[in-house]
């Protein structure tokens, strides 16, 4: 624990580290001159000679918590396909259910903005496949993150939750409820000890974990410039299969996955897809796979004024502006405003961003 708070000692450093002294006690009882043989940094040998034992101490006391493990390399509870990747974290901290860790483990990531269909997607995927026994792995983020923890809860299956900050606290902190039926139900997962806040450089290195944790990544919307598209390359870095689901060229969020698609990526349309692609570990348990069950919410009464079902029937399957459908069903903008605003206090359609509006019922 004092070796993990060292300054410029990450993953691979650390490992340089154990293979070269034989074991934290030594590396941590050497000479600065022995420490320098392995080029650290400054502020790494600064920090070797009067190590961080009050934070060790904070790290122990959170351990002494019901629910809170530590798992190191050598730990047989230590997820078997994150061990293989190049410099894994020597020491995980997990909150929860460590035997969830070394489930096969399917990531679904996304944006934090998603349309309420691409959002229905991501929770629709993860109860499906959770209900056949792949756990379900994340990053606790808002929006499509978020929905397929809440998917793979539905489903009754087990969900991994890594994050970017120490397990001492939620990031986002709307979440908190979330995280604790996630550790209920599987773990929450960090690599930063005890005291670490939500720093912007730490999420690349959580996206990591998430893909070194599972099989295979599912992007399901993501901008051109999404952090779920840093997640994804890292992934076929380490011999990880990458789907993507499509959507509207219209929709700024399937652009990453058309661009995904256009790289390699296996095009989903349905659950189905991924186990062929994963093949039989990920399949154990599924018999024959079905489509993704539809949503819980219930199904509002088809709206019997016929200018309303005209209006829904034009806005097809993608986002579309209020023009657009003026334009389509030859009504007025007053008119089809009004009815939009009705078509969405009856939860029939909902509002996304650029004054556009799309379809929730069929």
């Amino acid at each position: 624990m004092a070796l993990l708070r060292a300054p410029g000692i990450g993953p691979a450093r650390f490992g340089r580290l154990l293979e070269h002294f034989g074991s934290a006690d030594a590396a941590l009882a050497a000479s600065r001159e022995q420490w320098r043989e392995l080029q650290l940094p400054a502020s790494a040998l600064d920090y070797l000679r009067d190590p961080d034992w009050r934070g060790v101490e904070r790290d122990l006391a959170w351990l002494e918590q019901p629910g809170n493990h530590l798992l190191a390399l050598d730990d047989e509870r230590y997820p078997p396909l994150l061990r293989q990747v190049a410099g894994p974290p020597p020491l995980l901290f997990v909150h929860g259910l460590p035997d969830s860790l070394r489930a096969p483990q399917l990531a679904i990531v996304g944006t934090r903005n998603p349309t309420p269909q691409g959002r229905e997607t991501a929770r629709q995927f993860a109860a499906h496949l959770a209900e056949g026994g792949l756990a379900i792995t994340s990053g606790l983020a808002l929006g499509i993150d978020a929905a397929a923890h809440q998917g793979a809860l539905a489903g009754g299956g087990w969900t991994v939750a890594v994050t970017g900050t120490s397990l001492e606290r939620v990031y986002p902190a709307k979440h908190r409820d979330l995280a604790h039926a996630i550790a209920e139900r599987g773990a929450l997962v960090s690599e930063f000890p005890i005291g670490t806040p939500a720093l912007a450089e730490n999420f690349p290195r959580r996206n990591r974990l998430i893909s070194g944790l599972a099989l295979g990544v599912l992007v399901v919307e993501a901008a051109v410039q999404s952090g779920s598209l840093i997640t994804a390359r890292l992934a076929l870095e380490q011999g990880r299969e990458v789907f993507a689901i499509p959507g509207s060229i219209h929709n700024p969020l399937a652009k990453g996955c058309h661009a995904l698609i256009r790289q390699g990526a296996k095009l989903v349309e349905t659950a189905t897809d991924i186990l062929e692609e994963l093949g039989p570990l990920a399949a154990a348990g599924f018999g024959e796979a079905a489509p993704p069950p539809p949503a819980e919410t219930p199904v509002a009464p088809e709206p019997p004024d016929p200018d309303y079902r005209q209006l829904l029937e034009a806005m097809g399957d993608a986002p579309a502006a209020v023009d657009s459908l003026v334009e389509r069903c030859g009504l007025t903008a007053e008119v089809v405003s009004s009815m939009l605003l009705i078509l969405e206090l009856q939860g029939y359609v909902a509002a996304v961003p650029g004054g556009r509006y799309c379809r929730l019922q069929p």
